[in-house]
C-alpha cells in the first residue's frame, strides 16, 4: 500500500500569485490617473499654493463622488457630508486667502472624506484621517504590476502585432502623401515647415524641463493621486472603533461565576471593599482640590477681573505667558483625573454617587472660571502689546477647552464613555480648524496693532506677513509718527532691532515696489488668490 504526503510549499504559489495580481481598475480609474497626475504637475510644480490647491481638490472630490454608486453606504453618513462641506468651504477659503490655515483645513478635510468613503461607519474623524492615510500606502504595491511587461502569454504579444499594424499602416499613408504635396505644392511645404520648425521649438524647450527632480515629482504626483482615487478598504480602525461604545457599562466580568462572559476562578486579590476606598479617594480629592482652586479663583476674580491696571515696571510677559501656561496645564490635568476615576463602575457606586458627581461639577465649574481668568489675562496683553497668531490661538484654544468641560459633565451625569467625548472633541477641533481657515486674521491684526494708541509697534512681524496686508500698512503710515519704538528686526530673531519712522516708512515702500515687481512678472495662475490680487489692484 502506498502512502502519500501532503507538500507544504504547495500553497505559496497562489499566495504568491495573489501578491502579484494588481488592483482591479475601473474604466474611469485608468483615466483618471495618470490625467490627476499630469493635473498635479502643472498646478504644483514650482509653484506656491492658491488656485492650484482648490482645483486639484475640486478633482478629487468629484473623481470620487463620480466614482461611488447611487446606493453607497457613504450617502447616508452625516459625518461624510459634513466633511464634504467642509472640504469645499476650505477649498474656496483656499482659492481667496492662500493662508496656511487655509490649506491645512483644505488638506485635512480631503484626507478625511478619502478616509470615510473608505469606511463609511466610521465616527471619529481622526480614524478616517488614518484610514485614508493607511489605505494609500496599500495602493502603491497594487498598482506596480502594471507597470510590468507581460512575460507570458503568445496571444497577447500577436494582439499587440496587430494593433500595431492597425495604426502603423494608416501612419505610412499618411508619411507618403505628406511628401507627394510637399512636393507638389510650394505653400503646403512652406506651411508644414512652419509646422515642424514650431514643434521642433517646443521639444527644445520641453527637454531641458524634463529633469530627475522633475521626473520625482511627477511620480509623487502619480503616487497622491492613485492614493486619492483608489480605494482599497482598510477594516484596521473601523473594527477598533467597533469596540468601543458611547456609554460606561457596569463591568460585572473577572468574577468567580459562570453566568459572566469572562470568568475568573482565581484567588482575588482584590478585597470587596475596594470600590467604596477609591470613591473615599475621589471624594478627598475633588473635596481638596476645590478647596485650593476656590482660593485661587477669589484672589484671580478680585485681582484680574475688575479694575486691574499693570502697575510700574509691571512684567506683564511673564504675567501672561507662564501663567496661561501653568493655568492651562492646570485644567487639562483636572479633566484628566475626572475622567479616571469616573471611568468604570464608580459610575455606579449608589451610595455615594450623588456627592462625587456633584463634588466633580463643581470642579469642572471652578476650571471653567480659571479658563476665564487665563482668557482675561490673554485680553490684557492684547490691549497693552497689540495681536498676535499665538494670543489668536490662546483664544481658540479656550474655545476647546470650554467646549471639553461641556462633555466633561455629561461623562459625569450621562456616564458618556471616553470614546464619547473623543468624538465629541474631534468634531469641535475639526470645526475650530474650518473657522480659523475662513478667517481673514492677517489684516484684522495689521488694523489692530496700526493704532495711534500703541507705542510700540513690531514692524518687522507685520513686513513677513501675506502680500494681502500690504494695501493696510500703505494706507496706515501716519500712525508710524506717534510711535515710540518700531521695532523691524524679523520674528524670531536673536537681536531686536529698531527704527525712526522715517526709515520704518522706507523699508515698507521697499517691500510694496519689491512685491509689485514680483507679482505682475513672476506671478503664475496656479498660485493665484483672491485677496492678492484684490491688494495688487488696490496698490494699483
Amino acid at each position: 500500500m502506498m502512502t502519500t504526503f501532503a507538500v507544504p510549499a504547495a500553497p505559496a504559489a497562489p499566495a504568491a500569485a495573489a501578491r502579484r495580481r494588481p488592483l482591479p481598475l475601473t474604466a474611469l480609474q485608468k483615466l483618471l490617473l495618470p490625467l490627476g497626475a499630469v493635473l498635479f504637475d502643472v498646478l504644483f510644480y514650482r509653484q506656491g499654493v492658491g488656485l492650484n490647491l482648490a482645483l486639484y481638490t475640486l478633482f478629487v472630490v468629484a473623481a470620487t463622488l463620480m466614482g461611488l454608486p447611487k446606493h453607497a453606504a457613504v450617502w447616508r453618513s452625516g459625518y461624510f457630508r459634513a466633511v464634504l462641506a467642509g472640504t469645499l468651504l476650505s477649498a474656496g477659503a483656499v482659492l481667496w486667502y492662500g493662508s496656511a490655515a487655509a490649506w491645512l483645513a483644505c488638506v485635512a478635510s480631503l484626507v478625511m472624506l478619502l478616509g470615510f468613503v473608505n469606511q463609511p461607519h466610521l465616527r471619529l474623524v481622526f480614524f478616517a484621517l488614518l484610514t485614508a492615510l493607511g489605505g494609500a500606502v496599500r495602493v502603491l504595491p497594487g498598482l506596480l504590476p502594471y507597470l510590468r511587461l507581460p512575460s507570458n502569454g503568445a496571444g497577447k504579444w500577436s494582439r499587440t502585432r496587430f494593433y500595431g499594424r492597425l495604426l502603423l499602416a494608416p501612419l505610412a499613408v499618411l508619411v507618403v502623401f505628406h511628401f507627394l504635396f510637399v512636393l507638389a505644392n510650394p505653400r503646403y511645404a512652406a506651411l508644414a515647415g512652419q509646422v515642424f520648425e514650431r514643434l521642433g521649438d517646443w521639444l527644445l524647450a520641453l527637454l531641458p524641463a524634463v529633469s530627475v527632480p522633475h521626473l520625482l515629482f511627477f511620480l509623487v504626483g502619480l503616487a497622491l493621486t492613485a492614493g486619492a482615487l483608489v480605494v482599497v478598504p482598510l477594516h484596521y480602525f473601523q473594527d477598533q472603533e467597533s469596540r468601543l461604545g458611547e456609554f460606561v457599562r457596569r463591568q460585572r466580568d473577572r468574577v468567580a461565576s459562570l453566568g459572566v462572559r469572562r470568568p475568573d476562578f482565581r484567588a482575588l486579590d482584590r478585597k470587596a471593599l475596594d470600590l467604596r476606598k477609591e470613591y473615599l479617594a475621589a471624594l478627598a480629592v475633588f473635596g481638596l482640590v476645590n478647596a485650593l482652586l476656590l482660593v485661587v479663583n477669589i484672589i484671580d476674580i478680585r485681582w484680574i477681573w475688575f479694575g486691574f491696571v499693570p502697575a510700574p515696571g509691571f512684567d506683564l510677559t511673564q504675567f501672561v505667558h507662564e501663567g496661561t501656561y501653568v493655568l492651562i496645564f492646570s485644567i487639562l490635568v483636572a479633566m484628566g483625573i475626572v475622567l479616571w476615576f469616573f471611568r468604570r463602575n464608580l459610575n455606579f457606586y449608589q451610595p455615594g454617587l450623588a456627592a462625587l458627581r456633584w463634588g466633580a461639577t463643581v470642579w469642572v465649574v471652578q476650571n471653567a472660571v480659571l479658563a476665564v481668568s487665563v482668557g482675561l489675562r490673554n485680553y490684557y496683553y492684547i490691549q497693552h502689546t497689540g495681536l498676535a497668531y499665538k494670543r489668536i490661538g490662546v483664544y481658540g484654544f479656550l474655545l476647546l477647552t470650554f467646549f471639553g468641560l461641556i462633555t466633561v459633565l455629561l461623562k459625569i451625569w450621562q456616564r458618556r464613555s471616553a470614546f464619547a467625548l473623543v468624538r465629541l472633541n474631534s468634531l469641535a477641533a475639526y470645526g475650530l480648524l474650518l473657522l480659523l481657515a475662513l478667517g481673514n486674521w492677517e489684516i484684522w491684526i495689521a488694523r489692530y496693532n496700526l493704532n495711534a494708541r500703541f507705542q510700540t509697534l513690531d514692524l518687522g512681524f507685520l513686513l513677513e506677513m501675506p502680500a494681502r496686508v500690504l494695501p493696510e500698512l500703505a494706507a496706515r503710515q501716519q500712525v508710524l509718527d506717534g510711535m515710540r519704538r518700531i521695532i523691524i528686526s524679523p520674528p524670531g530673531s536673536y537681536r531686536e532691532t529698531t527704527a525712526p519712522p522715517a526709515a520704518a516708512r522706507a523699508l515698507i515702500q521697499q517691500r510694496l515696489q519689491a512685491w509689485q515687481r514680483t507679482y505682475s512678472r513672476q506671478r503664475t495662475w496656479q498660485s493665484w488668490t483672491g485677496a492678492e490680487s484684490v491688494a495688487y489692484k488696490a496698490l494699483k
